[in-house]
C-alpha cells in the first residue's frame, strides 16, 4: 500500500504537537532572609528570568517562580522531584540556585528543562549582585553595589548602579541607565544603550549599535555591525577609541575639551564642527582628519569601515 509522503509529514507534526503542547503550571516558592549590612546576592537559574529590585533595608526576599510544562498537578509533582532549588545564607550573603537534572542523551521533543525557574528578588539598595541564567533576561533596578550579570539568550536591563558593572549576553540588547564605577558591557547579537558613566567604559557588540549619552572617563566602543553615538562630558581624562566595521560614528565633545583627534574611514567622509584644530601634516582629506584640538591632550581615535565620521561640540 502506497501512503502519500504528506501523510507522514502531517502525522509527524501532530506527534510533535502532542508531545510539546503541555499546559504550563506555575508555583511559587518564597524565602525571606534577615541581614544586618550590605552583602552579595548570588542567583543562578537555567532558562529562567532574573529580576532584582531595591527593597527594605535588612531584608532579602526571594520569590522563585516555577514554570512547569505539565498537564496535571501530579505530573508537575513528578517533574519537580528532579529540580534542585537551594537557598543559603552566609553572613549577609544570600545565594539561590535552581538546577534541573542533566538532559537525557538522545532525541527529545520540546525544550529543556521542563521546569524553568524565574527569580524575583528584593534586596537592600547597598547590595552587590552576581546573576546567571542560561536563557532568560536579566533586570536590575537602582542598586549601589557592583553588578555582575551573564545570560546566554536574553536581554540585560540595568538601572542606576553605584559601583562597577560587568554584564554580557550572547543574544540580546544591553541597557544601563548610569554607573559610577568601571563599566564592561558586551553582547553578541544586540544593541548597547548607556546613559551616564563616571568611570572607564568598555562596550562591545558583534551585531548592533552602541549609544552612550555621557561618559567622563576612558571609552572603548566597538561594533561589527552598527552605528556608534557617544557624548564625552567635560575634558577628556583619558584616551577614547571608537570603531565600527559596518556603520557611522558620531561623537559630541565639550567645546573647551583639549585632545588629539585621529579620525579615519574607508567608507565615507570625516566632518568636524565647532572644533579648533591644528592639523598634522598630510592629515586632512575627505576620509581622514588628524590634529590637536585646543592644544592637544588624550587621544580620541575614531574608525569606520563602512560609514561616515562626525565630531561636533555640545
Amino acid at each position: 500500500m502506497n501512503i502519500p509522503f504528506r501523510f507522514f509529514v502531517s502525522a509527524g507534526l501532530l506527534a510533535a504537537t502532542a508531545l510539546t503542547a503541555h499546559a504550563r503550571i506555575e508555583r511559587n516558592v518564597e524565602k525571606t532572609f534577615t541581614v544586618q549590612a550590605a552583602g552579595t546576592l548570588r542567583l543562578e537559574t537555567q532558562g529562567g528570568e532574573i529580576r532584582v529590585m531595591p527593597g527594605a533595608d535588612g531584608v532579602v526576599k526571594i520569590t522563585a517562580r516555577e514554570k512547569i510544562r505539565a498537564n496535571t498537578d501530579a505530573e508537575a509533582d513528578d517533574l519537580l522531584k528532579k529540580l534542585d532549588l537551594d537557598f543559603t545564607q552566609t553572613g549577609n550573603d544570600v545565594t539561590a540556585i535552581a538546577k534541573y537534572e542533566r538532559k537525557p542523551i538522545g532525541f527529545n521533543w520540546g525544550s529543556w528543562p521542563p521546569v524553568q525557574v524565574d527569580f524575583i528578588v528584593a534586596v537592600p539598595a547597598a547590595y552587590a549582585t552576581e546573576l546567571r541564567t542560561s536563557g532568560g533576561g536579566i533586570t536590575s533596578g537602582d542598586l549601589n553595589g557592583r553588578v555582575n550579570a551573564r545570560t546566554s539568550g536574553g536581554s540585560i536591563k540595568l538601572g542606576r548602579v553605584g559601583a562597577d558593572v560587568d554584564a554580557h549576553t550572547s543574544g540580546g540588547n544591553v541597557t544601563l541607565d548610569a554607573a559610577r564605577g568601571e563599566v564592561k558591557l558586551g553582547t553578541s547579537g544586540g544593541n548597547i544603550t548607556v546613559g551616564r558613566v563616571d568611570g572607564p567604559a568598555s562596550l562591545s557588540t558583534s551585531g548592533g549599535s552602541i549609544k552612550v549619552d555621557s561618559v567622563v572617563g576612558a571609552l572603548k566602543a566597538h561594533t561589527s555591525g552598527g552605528n556608534i553615538r557617544a557624548g564625552v562630558a567635560g575634558p577628556l581624562k583619558d584616551d577614547c577609541v571608537l570603531s565600527t566595521s559596518g556603520g557611522s560614528v558620531r561623537v559630541t565633545v565639550d567645546k573647551a575639551a583639549a585632545f588629539r583627534l585621529d579620525a579615519s574611514t574607508s567608507g565615507g567622509s570625516v566632518d568636524a564642527e565647532g572644533l579648533t584644530i591644528t592639523l598634522e601634516k598630510s592629515s586632512r582629506d575627505r576620509s581622514k582628519l588628524a590634529g590637536s584640538v585646543n592644544g592637544g591632550g588624550p587621544l580620541l581615535k575614531l574608525r569606520s569601515s563602512g560609514g561616515s565620521i562626525e565630531v561636533k561640540t555640545l
